[in-house]
């Protein structure tokens, strides 16, 4: 998989034909689904993604955004020349897994409570639905 395809080029499906695969691959990295709810409740600067998600590193924070970026999740706005900041936002097709982002946060926030950890949700902000 190339993870510096640019915007607009989908990764190829490691298993062609299958859904589940594609959708895995579009979404399912360690910090995908967090990053696409942040997106969800607005644009931010990738020092704002950085701050807000203190235990990622800014090289996994980096290709995250690049791989979403290449599926058309998220498109990246440059603001100026270097080292103007960058803005990324959820493009009108990122915004389509929205109910799968907000269905896997529900599961998780009964999965939280389950196992009787009810303040850990609210250190990264994720206790807001996306509406």
């Amino acid at each position: 998989m190339d993870k510096k395809a640019p915007a607009g080029n989908p990764r190829p499906n490691p298993l062609p034909g299958c859904p589940m695969a594609a959708a895995f691959a579009a979404i399912g990295g360690k910090w995908k689904l967090t990053l696409l709810y942040w997106l969800a409740h607005g644009e931010s600067h990738f020092a704002g993604l950085r701050r807000r998600g203190a235990p990622i590193t800014p090289k996994v924070l980096a290709e995250q955004l690049r791989e979403l970026e290449a599926d058309g999740l998220v498109e990246r706005i440059e603001t100026g020349p270097v080292p103007a900041p960058v803005i990324y936002r959820l493009t009108p097709y990122g915004t389509t897994v929205l109910p799968v982002v907000e269905s896997v946060r529900l599961w998780g926030e009964a999965h939280l409570e389950r196992g009787g950890d009810e303040t850990a949700a609210d250190a990264m902000g994720c206790m807001h639905p996306v509406a």
